[in-house]
């Protein structure tokens, strides 16, 4: 990723596995180890975050693109894209402002070529993004003794507990950005 300033990681898996609710359990451990973190997740869903009695709302459908709606609380900046195509996680790293960041967490954009940790549980009956994405560092399941796991000619990176976000933290913490423990 060119546009990447500051490491990124990525979080993949099939929709279903729980990649949210991992998400916002790590969010505040990591914020607890004083890590400053962002995160971009993709959606394959046409999404509105304005409402359409509001004036940002009316502004942007009369042709302003982008439109930057701010208080004393919060800022969000929409554009419209002008042709409707998969969006790139390098393009999008552009506009995310990385300044005072310490790590860009990433949910989707799946296919891409950065760091991932993939999020799997054998019981959805969903294949492994692993090994066909040399990318995964580590895999986060609910059953590390599926024989799916094991029926690959290749190591599995690093295993992890879906369940224990705590584990999955300290993985982050330590061993993706190097901090000492």
């Amino acid at each position: 990723m060119k546009n990447a300033q500051i490491p990124i990681l990525g979080f993949a898996a099939h929709s279903g596995t729980g990649k949210t609710t991992l998400l916002t359990k790590l969010i505040p451990l990591l914020r607890n180890a004083n890590i400053r973190l962002g995160l971009i997740k993709h959606s394959h869903h046409n999404f509105e975050i304005d409402k359409p009695e509001k004036d940002s709302y009316r502004l942007r459908k009369s042709g302003a693109s982008p439109v930057m709606l701010v208080s004393s609380h919060r800022r969000a900046i929409i554009t419209e894209f002008d042709t409707i195509t998969e969006p790139r996680l390098d393009t999008q790293l552009k506009a995310f402002d990385q300044s005072e960041l310490d790590l860009i967490l990433v949910e989707g954009f799946k296919a891409e070529h950065f760091p991932k940790i993939e999020l799997y549980r054998p019981s959805l009956n969903k294949p492994l993004l692993f090994p066909n994405d040399p990318m995964i560092i580590a895999l986060a399941t609910d059953d590390s003794r599926h024989p799916t796991l094991s029926a690959h000619n290749c190591p599995v990176p690093m295993l992890l507990d879906i369940n224990n976000p705590h584990a999955i933290a300290s993985f982050i913490l330590h061993e993706f950005l190097g901090l000492a423990a």
